[in-house]
């Protein structure tokens, strides 16, 4: 049976838009759309990107001006999320700052952040967390006392988070579960962005997956339960075309899965909507 995509509200929990490196918000959201996508979640990309380093606070403007093209010039819904990616931090630190300098600039762009969130600009704060590269115990703490920091401002206005972060077994689950419980955070408002299939709570320990799209890794997602999320981390890069999962991916893989028999209709519905909902309080 062939699903019609107009009724699940397929959603890519982290997706990119970049007018200046890739094809730009208007064209990703119809190949999206086309594909049979319906709810894009995009957080903003390095200020590098752009080249305007270290100007973390126009990062999210930027991104907000995305999404709102999106919803203006596409049947797509997006939100944005917004935040200060953890390299961020180290290239601070690489261009001459003290760490406690770098800490004080990105602690005030999250408060930024926090601020978009509370003027319903924005739904979430993210990507923040710790780089996916080694760096030195000293810079490490410092990224930890930001994730710490960035859940505290989440706590106070009730939003989620996603999490950028070193690849991600059990342990690191637990680790990050244990920071969400030293400040009092929701462990279910708290999403491991770029996530293998850590499904159940044994694995997870609370906090959410949202699991690159490829074939094996929902496949065995699925067979754990539906507490996770979908997503491909599209980079939307001229220079790396398709990375890091093509924005087709996420619609063509729920609704081949749904003809194969792999979901049902109601885990499409429960993972694409329930969860996305539950998680970041929007309706869609």
């Amino acid at each position: 049976m062939i699903v019609n995509p107009n009724e699940i509200p397929i959603t890519d929990n982290h997706i990119h838009v970049d007018p200046f490196n890739g094809e730009g918000p208007v064209k990703v959201a119809k190949l999206f759309y086309n594909s049979g996508g319906r709810v894009m979640m995009i957080p903003n990309k390095p200020s590098w990107t752009f080249n305007k380093p270290f100007k973390f606070n126009e990062a999210m403007d930027l991104t907000i001006s995305y999404v709102n093209k999106i919803n203006q010039n596409t049947h797509v819904k997006a939100f944005a999320i917004v935040g200060v990616h953890p390299a961020e931090f180290s290239k601070l630190i690489e261009n001459g700052k003290s760490y406690d300098e770098a800490y004080e600039l990105v602690k005030n762009s999250l408060n930024y952040g926090k601020k978009l969130v509370e003027d319903k600009k924005a739904v979430a704060i993210g990507e923040v967390g710790r780089p996916h590269y080694e760096v030195s115990s000293d810079e490490l703490k410092y990224q930890n006392k930001i994730l710490k920091y960035a859940l505290r401002l989440a706590k106070d206005v009730d939003c989620a988070v996603q999490l950028h972060t070193e690849t991600a077994n059990e342990s690191q689950f637990k680790e990050f579960a244990s920071f969400a419980d030293e400040v009092r955070f929701k462990k279910n408002k708290l999403i491991k962005h770029f996530s293998g299939p850590f499904i159940t709570y044994k694995e997870n320990f609370g906090i959410v997956p949202s699991v690159m799209a490829s074939k094996k890794n929902i496949e065995i997602a699925i067979s754990k339960g539906r507490n996770f999320l979908m997503e491909t981390d599209y980079l939307d890069d001229l220079s790396r075309p398709g990375a890091v999962l093509g924005p087709k991916t996420v619609p063509k893989r729920t609704l081949n899965f749904i003809e194969k028999g792999i979901f049902t209709e109601e885990d499409a519905f429960k993972i694409h909507k329930d969860n996305i909902q539950a998680i970041y309080e929007i309706d869609l």
